[in-house]
Formats: structure tokens, C-alpha cells, sequence
């Protein structure tokens, strides 16, 4: 008996051994194909073929507008204004620091726009410049001529004597898209012939960096594009171009904390620009077109005030008294919707939109009165409520100066409390550099005379022997007197 429960527990063994190795071969492959039969496929997808080559490809859109994108260097005259020159980009831009005399110059980028050597840049980059040099992609160098200025919307044309030159063409910065990619190509750093890539990231911003002077004739005009391609000081006045190569903006400015690029920069709408440009070359100013209304921006604090339904356009708050908009028939209180059949819903929207007429243009604006649509026909005005052209103020040299001297507005006059003189507005080498006198002086007197126009100084200064005693005040207020030897 114990020998037939020894045999049957050894069989028992065996079996229950021999199951066990059978599980442990065959388990494996049967969770193996368990596991293929319930994982989802992997589908493989052809990202060369999925996304649009020119979502990712710029090489043309580079190869376009670099070449076409020049080194802009200012050198400053130590005495001016008060040694300070502009940092372009330094905060927003523009912010002045002290300059070393070792090294009073400057640097930024410039647009060719035409063969024979028209550029396009900012005003920031080369005011108060005694001396500009562009230097091109290909590292021939130029000394560049100053053909107009525009500090309302911190632009100004350069020509440099050349011909046969790459140039990028005009886009049409209307057409611009959020979202849509775009190129910002410039000198950052001075390292020359960058390319950066970003989207636009918002229209029409209004971020308040242009000087507001009415005494000198400024009226901001602030419309950017704006984008997170990485820009940097020496970029300001280079190219924002499309896609395809083509330029929609002039790089102006960037929102920082350090003074390098964060995230945020800003350009000059082409179309805008194109408008300067056509101006300064025509009439050497340029013709700026106004409604002659008060405006703000309509928000839903005064749509209820006012009992208005829909928020959407921009809310007229007072008129100008003979100007295009009473003259046109609009009222205060007045909503408008568009300019030209082009909707604007801000501020900035319909200051871009004016800024490309002149006076004497003729213009449709579509408003809305006591929630009824109307049309109503414009004949727009200057600054001075006619349709005259603003003609550029008549700039003379005294050789023995050294000066260019200018007429004073009468509303900076006014504001500082005289009521005559004429304005320095360049200062080269002469008697007045030599005293210690600084750019943007206004003088008033010449040995007690006092100066209403060239003639005066020239009268007084004539067969002049011995001593000269000048007398003036400066934008900030503060007079001051100079004396030299004849």
C-alpha cells in the first residue's frame, strides 16, 4: 500500500512539473500576441507632406530683403544736446544716456526702397546725427543725406548716391493677418544681416512712446504691428517683410524691462509709411490730413453712460471749430464706423486710416447717429484748418556760426514767454560751437539787439570787430548767455 501512494505522489509530481514548464513556455508568447491584438496601430504621418512648405521655409523670404537691409552709424557732435544721444531701444526706444566722449556714435538699420538709393529708417535712429554712414550687406560703405524727417511717426528717408541696388518692394500692410509669420531683418547688436522669425501677434497698438509736442509740431501717430519676432537695439529701423518677402513694417520699438528683446516688439505700418515717404520726397514735409474731432475709444462703462447697444467704433467727444469734420456735418456724440469703406473700431485704427490722405482729399465716413447709419462726405484739412501744403520751414546757414538756424513756432513762443528769435537746429564747427552753445538754442539777442530773422544777425554781425554777446533760452526754459571774439 505506502508503495502504491509513493507511485502515485511521484506521478502527481511529475504532471503537475511538467504542466508548469509548459506554462511557463507558452504563457509568454500567448500575452505577446494578447497585447498585439488589443494595442492600436501606430499611424506614421508625413510631416513633409502634411504642413505647407511655406509655414516653414523663409530662405526666399530672407534671400529677398537682407541684402536689401543696411548698417545705419550716427556720429554725435560732443556739444550736443548736452552730450546726450539716443540708445535706440533702450526700454521702448529712444531713451537718452549719457554718451563718453570716446565714443559719441550710434547705431541702427535702414530699408532700401528703391535702386537709386532711397532708405527708409527711423527718426530716432538719426536725430540730432552730425554724421550718418550706411554701410550695405556687401560692406560698401556710404555717407547718407538726411532728404526729410516725420517725429510724428518716428520715420525719416535717407539717400545715399548710388544705383543698381537690391531693394525690398512694398507689401500691403492692410492685408497683414494675426497670426500670419513674418521676418524681422536687421543689425542687432551690430551683428549685421540678422533674420529673425515671429507671427503677428496684434494690430493697431497704441503704446504711447512718441513724443506728444504740439509746440514742435508733433502729434503722435501711433497704428504698430505688432510681433514676437526677437528684436534687439540695432534692429530699430530695419524690415518687417512678409512670407513672401515683401515689406509690411518698419521696426520701431520693443516693450522691455532690460532693454533687449522680451517677447514684444513694434512696427511702423508700410502703408503708412509709403504715405512719408511719397510726402518728404514731394514736398520735403509732410501733409498731414486732419478730421478735426475729439475722439475716444467706445468701452461698455461709456456705451451705458451714453445708452449705446452695440460697442463698437469710436466715440466723438468734441469738434474743431471750421474744421473738415463740422464742415462734413458730424456732431459730437457721433459714433464712427468707418473711413473709406474700411472698418475701425479704435483709436489707433482711425488715426492709421487719416494718415494716409492730404489735405484737400475727399473722403467718405460712415458714422452712426442715434443708432440710424449715415455717410457723410469729408473734405479733409491741414493743422492749420486750410487745404494749403504745409510747406517745410526755410533753414538758413551763417557760415561764420556755424549754425542753421530756424523760425520758432509761435506756440513754443507762448511757452516760453518770448516773442521773437530763431532756433539752432544744427550745429557744426564756428564761433557758436566754439562758446559752448548747444544745439536747439534759441537766440533772442545779438549785443542787445533783438533777432526776428536771419537778416538781423547778419545786420548786426556785419564788419563786426571785437567782442559778441548772444543771449537766449533753451526748450527746457533755461536762458543763458555767450560771449565770443569776432
Amino acid at each position: 500500500m505506502k508503495k502504491v501512494v509513493g507511485a502515485f505522489l511521484i506521478a502527481s509530481i511529475g504532471g503537475i512539473t511538467a504542466l508548469g514548464l509548459n506554462h511557463l513556455i507558452q504563457d509568454p508568447v500567448a500575452n505577446t500576441s494578447s497585447q498585439v491584438a488589443y494595442q492600436p496601430p501606430v499611424k506614421y504621418v508625413n510631416l513633409s507632406k502634411s504642413v505647407p512648405e511655406s509655414a516653414v521655409d523663409f530662405t526666399v523670404a530672407a534671400e529677398m530683403s537682407v541684402h536689401a537691409v543696411v548698417n545705419v552709424k550716427t556720429t554725435y557732435n560732443y556739444q550736443s544736446q548736452n552730450q546726450y544721444i539716443y540708445d535706440p531701444f533702450r526700454g521702448f526706444f529712444g531713451q537718452r544716456i549719457p554718451q563718453q566722449r570716446e565714443a559719441p556714435t550710434g547705431s541702427g538699420s535702414g530699408v532700401i526702397i528703391s535702386q537709386d538709393g532711397y532708405i527708409v529708417t527711423n527718426n530716432h535712429v538719426i536725430e540730432d546725427a552730425e554724421k550718418i554712414e550706411v554701410t550695405l550687406n556687401d560692406k560698401r560703405s556710404y555717407t547718407a543725406e538726411v532728404i526729410g524727417k516725420d517725429p510724428t511717426t518716428d520715420l525719416a528717408l535717407l539717400k545715399i548716391k548710388e544705383s543698381n541696388l537690391p531693394y525690398v518692394t512694398y507689401g500691403n500692410s492692410d492685408n497683414v493677418k494675426v497670426g500670419e509669420w513674418v521676418l524681422a531683418v536687421g543689425n542687432p547688436f551690430n551683428l549685421t544681416s540678422t533674420v529673425t522669425a515671429g507671427i503677428i501677434s496684434a494690430k493697431a497698438r497704441n503704446i504711447n512712446i512718441i513724443e506728444n509736442d504740439p509746440s514742435k509740431g508733433i502729434n503722435p501717430v501711433e497704428s504698430f504691428l505688432q510681433t514676437d519676432a526677437a528684436v534687439n537695439p540695432g534692429n530699430s529701423g530695419g524690415a518687417l517683410v512678409n512670407a513672401k518677402g515683401e515689406l509690411i513694417g518698419i521696426n520701431s520699438a520693443i516693450a522691455s524691462n532690460t532693454g533687449s528683446y522680451t517677447g514684444y516688439s513694434f512696427a511702423i505700418p508700410v502703408n503708412m509709411a509709403r504715405k512719408v515717404v511719397a510726402d518728404l520726397l514731394e514736398f520735403g514735409e509732410v501733409q498731414r490730413a486732419y478730421i478735426g474731432v475729439s475722439i475716444r475709444d467706445l468701452d461698455a462703462k461709456l456705451a451705458q453712460e451714453k445708452n449705446i447697444s452695440e460697442i463698437r467704433g469710436i466715440y466723438v467727444n468734441g469738434l474743431t471749430a471750421g474744421g473738415a469734420g463740422e464742415e462734413g456735418g458730424i456732431k459730437e456724440g457721433d459714433i464712427i464706423m468707418k473711413v473709406a469703406d474700411v472698418p475701425v473700431n479704435n483709436v489707433p485704427e482711425l488715426q492709421e486710416q487719416i494718415s494716409r490722405y492730404r489735405p484737400g482729399d475727399k473722403i467718405n465716413i460712415t458714422l452712426k447717429r442715434n443708432n440710424q447709419e449715415k455717410v457723410l462726405a469729408l473734405v479733409l484739412k491741414n493743422k492749420n484748418g486750410t487745404l494749403d501744403v504745409v510747406e517745410r520751414p526755410k533753414v538758413e546757414v551763417v557760415s561764420a556760426l556755424g549754425a542753421m538756424l530756424e523760425p520758432v513756432s509761435p506756440a513754443e513762443m507762448k511757452k516760453l514767454s518770448i516773442e521773437h528769435g530763431l532756433r539752432i537746429s544744427k550745429l557744426g564747427a564756428g564761433k557758436l560751437l566754439n562758446a559752448g552753445i548747444k544745439e536747439g538754442f534759441i537766440i533772442t539777442s545779438v549785443d542787445k539787439k533783438k533777432i526776428t530773422s536771419i537778416e538781423d544777425i547778419k545786420n548786426v554781425l556785419a564788419n563786426k570787430k571785437g567782442g559778441v554777446l548772444i543771449e537766449g533760452i533753451y526748450p527746457n526754459g533755461m536762458r543763458a548767455y555767450y560771449g565770443f571774439g569776432m
